[in-house]
């Protein structure tokens, strides 16, 4: 059982819905993202999403491009992302850590490497939203064997044929992108997000959290009333672009957490 697995039974124990909140690594510097980061499980953040910098995110909008940018600008680099990750476990071995980003940086080291040193620094879970299910064997296989969470992305264009091939070898939690689109680009509807989420749930054990499209404490509420928990990011990832101190951003980070919680 990894962390999130153990996080998630925990939590549905207590009848509780899971907060994750993303950030950037290394945005806008190692020692401002680490100190939100450490931050976070006493703000009330169940699973963190550690974001890896890359040059192309396809899936992100312009608050999390600009933070991976920031980022780049500042040296980040996949390893300084790991060494975060062993940095935070010094002081934290209990909240599940996963990272999610997009595959060249992770194929420019070595799927095999990059498994490994993950296991090694502590990571939990990944999210690789350009490696499909056709792809399972470049990375998804090998880090299930090793023992990390592979949680795949559902969107509303994935049907019904299309579902059983997504969920294979998914572990950890479904993810289940509640727009079309990039993120932060429109705001998720519990009356659209309540039925898909039934849909996948009907067909898999594994807990369904939502993301995109969730920037407040009430939205966070109504979204993870119809899922297992929510994501928050793109508002998380504004508030260390707009220059607020951490203490700041965990303010904010513990007012949307309390907003999941209540659901």
């Amino acid at each position: 059982m990894t962390r999130i697995d153990a996080r998630f039974a925990a939590l549905k124990a207590e009848g509780k819905k899971a907060f994750v909140a993303y950030i950037m690594a290394g945005d806008p510097d190692i020692e401002t993202s680490l100190a939100v980061m450490k931050g976070m499980p006493a703000a009330g953040v169940d699973v963190i999403e550690l974001g890896m910098p890359f040059t192309d995110p396809m899936a992100d909008g312009p608050t999390i491009q600009l933070a991976g940018q920031r980022a780049l600008d500042g040296g980040q680099t996949l390893q300084k992302t790991l060494d975060m990750v062993a940095e935070f476990r010094k002081t934290d071995d209990v909240t599940p850590i996963v990272m999610m980003g997009y595959y060249n940086p992770i194929y420019n080291r070595g799927s095999e490497k990059f498994v490994a040193d993950a296991l090694k620094a502590g990571v939990d879970g990944l999210i690789v939203v350009d490696l499909p299910p056709e792809e399972d064997a470049e990375l998804c296989i090998p880090a299930k064997n090793a023992g990390l969470n592979f949680i795949r992305l559902a969107t509303p264009t994935t049907d019904d044929k299309r579902l059983p091939k997504v969920l294979q070898n998914t572990s950890g939690f479904v993810y289940y992108v509640s727009v079309t689109g990039i993120t932060g680009s429109q705001a998720a509807q519990a009356g659209d997000v309540g039925p898909e989420v039934a849909r996948i749930k009907a067909s898999t054990d594994l807990p369904v959290v939502v993301g995109f499209g969730i920037s407040t404490p009430e939205a966070a509420r109504t979204i993870a009333g119809v899922a297992d928990g929510c994501v928050v990011g793109s508002a998380i990832v504004k508030l260390v672009g707009e220059g607020k101190s951490p203490a700041e951003v965990l303010a904010r980070v513990a007012e949307l957490a309390a907003g999941a919680h209540s659901a």
